[in-house]
């Protein structure tokens, strides 16, 4: 469960919390504004057109979800014993569109799809700061990782000159024409792109006629900072003479293991 984090909507401070990389806004933040507070949950979900829309967002979105007790749940709306919550709603029908937390951030959290949804049902002019709320929060975050992103590109870049350097003064012969020089420097790109994308920047274009740019444009952060670190090791071997088919494997095996540690580390988690 990821650290919430707040929209300010009027007067209220209303948490967001990530849980299987899925936004969910709580429902019990937004009604400290209205008299009735956390109580409208419970008259808006016992609502017949809530349940019906419920409903449909389940079955788009879950494959678990269990259509049957939905049935039985639709039946029983309308009639005036009627009585429903969000818990009773999640455990009938095996809904994920909410969940009800206890603790630190506790409380009925919601998809954005039906955090909005419940908004209206609240107040029309609600709702819109809310959404216009929750964009600006989503546009910050988007904007971090790609300067993250961006970040990571221009170390990849850095290092690159590193090791262009190190070619310079052991791989490349004197006297040799700049297009030699240039098919020196593709050759060890390259090295790098089998080692760690597993295909050559040619083949990657050949199969991506689609796309604009190159393979390294398309490279996760992981890949990235991976990549960046390649290009230090790769100068360094260069400058101990190893030959190119060994520079190969080794750089391979870094590759792997650095990407299989960056993947199950909790700080890369969170950059996304």
């Amino acid at each position: 469960m990821a650290k919430g984090r707040v929209l300010q909507v009027k007067e209220s401070s209303i948490t967001v919390i990530s849980q299987n990389e899925t936004d969910y806004i709580s429902l019990t933040d937004m009604t400290t504004g209205f008299n009735e507070g956390s109580g409208l949950i419970g008259k808006w979900i016992t609502n017949k057109n809530t349940l019906e829309y419920l409903g449909v967002w389940e079955k788009v979105n879950n494959p678990i979800f269990n259509y049957t007790e939905f049935g039985v749940i639709g039946h029983e709306a309308g009639i005036n014993r009627f009585i429903m919550s969000v818990g009773q709603w999640v455990e009938r029908t095996k809904a994920i569109g909410m969940i009800v937390k206890a603790g630190r951030y506790g409380g009925t959290y919601a998809h954005k799809d039906i955090a909005f949804h419940f908004a209206m049902w609240l107040s029309p002019e609600f709702q819109i700061y809310l959404v216009n709320e929750f964009q600006r929060l989503k546009d910050d975050e988007n904007n971090r990782l790609e300067l993250g992103w961006n970040l990571q590109r221009t170390l990849a870049k850095i290092n690159y000159q590193i090791q262009t350097d190190a070619i310079k003064e052991t791989i490349i012969p004197q006297e040799i024409t700049t297009q030699q020089v240039s098919l020196v420097y593709a050759n060890e790109a390259d090295l790098l792109n089998v080692a760690l994308f597993g295909i050559t920047a040619k083949e990657w274009r050949d199969n991506n006629l689609d796309k604009v740019g190159n393979i390294r444009d398309y490279a996760t952060i992981e890949q990235l900072v991976v990549l960046s670190n390649m290009e230090s090791i790769n100068a360094l071997l260069i400058r101990q003479g190893l030959p190119q088919r060994e520079r190969l494997i080794q750089l391979n095996k870094v590759a792997i293991t650095q990407m299989r540690s960056l993947i199950e580390n909790q700080t890369m988690k969170k950059l996304k």
